[in-house]
């Protein structure tokens, strides 16, 4: 946190957050009538986050009969949006993303996801929409066993092809102990992201870091900062600290080697999009988005939902810090399983979210 005041000023860096220009020849795609008056529609080359922005469009314009979720093709830098009929096909296409007709409509997928949450909710699970396979992803880790192991595998057989059953190594927990360290009585976690609140200076991290009303410093058993103003979890998992003492708190994420990223605003998690997280105990790790809308049961009735599924390891002191794509924020590191020796899942609250429910800005 306050080792970004030590960090050299470096111009933003032009990346995940920022639009870019078409590069190299579009794809086309033609109606069947091939005469000199076809239609011909454009696939657009678009940054990461441009591409989310796209997909809320569409999917607002669409709505959850007409598609089944999107995702960012990395190699193509395109927006792939699945659809169910030929109608919303040729919507896509018109705002220059790809469509690709799949089985399953969103709103069945959201009642595969109902159906998990009556009757296979329980400690060490974990859903997702994977708009890749057009399914309900559903996680186990190594706790799920015996009995509960076959209730989950009954229930996940039951909804078909709209879902499948996967098992992840360890054990789901938030990662409490956390960009900086910072540090309330004998816990530590990392600082997400600086950001303003009423002309005031703030800084997000993860809820279940703490209670509304904990002191915080950036420094163990050193004086106290910040106050946390709010903190939600479980449900959701963000927290709001207020800076207590004159601080130079820029917007930007530490990278552990003596320079930072500056941070310029906030984006919408996309499918497929490359994404970095900086914290405490393992420093900066990237890793690809991989799930939307997540729900994640940690056990002990601690459940948080519309969460960022991703490939990027964490650890324990990790929680709260940085997930961003080049210079836009992204997600604070909630929790998840394995580590960074043998890699694992991790899930992220988007920032979006956090900024929107504290009426908080970055810079």
């Amino acid at each position: 946190m306050l080792k970004h005041r030590r960090m050299p000023k470096r111009s933003a860096v032009i990346a995940g957050g920022a639009v870019v220009a078409l590069l190299g020849a579009a794809v086309t795609f033609q109606t069947a009538n091939a005469s000199d008056d076809v239609r011909q529609f454009e696939v657009k080359v678009l940054s990461a986050d441009a591409a989310g922005k796209l997909a809320s469009s569409l999917d607002a314009r669409l709505g959850d009969a007409g598609t089944a979720g999107a995702y960012y093709d990395t190699g193509s830098r395109t927006l792939v949006v699945n659809v169910v009929d030929e109608s919303a096909a040729d919507m896509v296409r018109e705002a220059g993303g790809k469509a690709r007709v799949v089985e399953h409509s969103l709103a069945e997928l959201k009642g595969a996801r109902q159906t998990l949450k009556t009757r296979a909710t329980m400690p060490g699970t974990s859903w997702a929409v994977d708009p890749v396979t057009n399914k309900v992803v559903v996680t186990a880790d190594s706790t799920v066993k015996g009995a509960s192991w076959e209730k989950l595998t009954q229930v996940v057989k039951r909804l078909g092809s709209k879902a499948e059953l996967k098992r992840s190594a360890g054990a789901f927990r938030p990662f409490v102990a956390g960009g900086d360290a910072i540090h309330t009585g004998g816990g530590r976690c990392s600082l997400g992201f600086n950001v303003v609140k009423d002309g005031e200076p703030h800084f997000l991290t993860a809820g279940h870091c703490g209670g509304t009303g904990s002191q915080w410093s950036d420094t163990q058993g050193g004086p106290a900062i910040g106050t946390m103003v709010d903190s939600q979890f479980p449900g959701n998992d963000f927290a709001l600290v207020r800076y207590d003492v004159n601080v130079d708190a820029p917007s930007a994420v530490n990278l552990y080697n003596g320079n930072g990223q500056e941070i310029v605003g906030a984006a919408e998690a996309t499918v497929g999009m490359r994404v970095i997280r900086s914290g405490s105990t393992t420093q900066v790790h990237d890793g690809q988005v991989t799930g939307l809308d997540a729900t994640v049961n940690y056990g002990n009735g601690q459940i948080v939902e519309g969460l960022i599924q991703t490939t990027v390891c964490a650890e324990p002191g990790d929680s709260g810090g940085s997930l961003f794509s080049g210079n836009a924020a992204v997600g604070l590191t909630s929790g998840g399983s394995g580590d960074c020796t043998s890699g694992g899942t991790t899930f992220f609250q988007p920032v979006t979210e956090a900024l929107e429910a504290y009426g908080a800005r970055i810079g």
